[in-house]
């Protein structure tokens, strides 16, 4: 299994990034690889449609350690853990998001990356966006 840690530098302070993507009613405008739908709540467990089905979501508990890890259970029933962190940069916060190939086909591996890319672009540009 290998993993891969996608990034970017987002020109904003890192409490603003923490705090705009640890907001689980963003997530559909910025996490396509996870949230295709507004958010459905059930005590700690969020609920989305995704491009895998239905999944639930459960973050870490809210801090100021700009940690934003989560479990993702699949349809199958399958955990998925996902680690993310938010940091200071130079130029602003950078967002790091850790894929795990796992069960998945180089090629599949190759699509999640592409995939956490782009929803990580995505953040950028809503982020910086709110600043201005």
């Amino acid at each position: 299994m290998q993993s891969r840690h996608v990034s970017r530098v987002i020109s904003a302070s890192p409490q603003s990034v923490y705090e705009f993507a640890a907001n689980p009613d963003n997530l559909p405008s910025w996490a396509s690889g996870l949230a295709q739908s507004d958010v459905t709540r059930e005590g700690d467990t969020l609920w989305v449609e995704s491009p895998m089905g239905r999944v639930s979501v459960r973050f870490v508990e809210p801090n100021e350690f700009g940690i934003l890890d989560h479990d993702v259970t699949l349809p199958s029933g399958v955990s998925v853990t996902n680690p993310v962190r938010v940091m200071s940069h130079p130029d602003g916060a950078e967002i790091v998001f850790t894929v795990r190939q796992l069960d998945l086909t180089d090629d599949e591996f190759e699509r999640d990356a592409v995939t956490v890319g782009e929803d990580l672009d995505r953040l950028r540009r809503l982020v910086e966006d709110l600043q201005r």
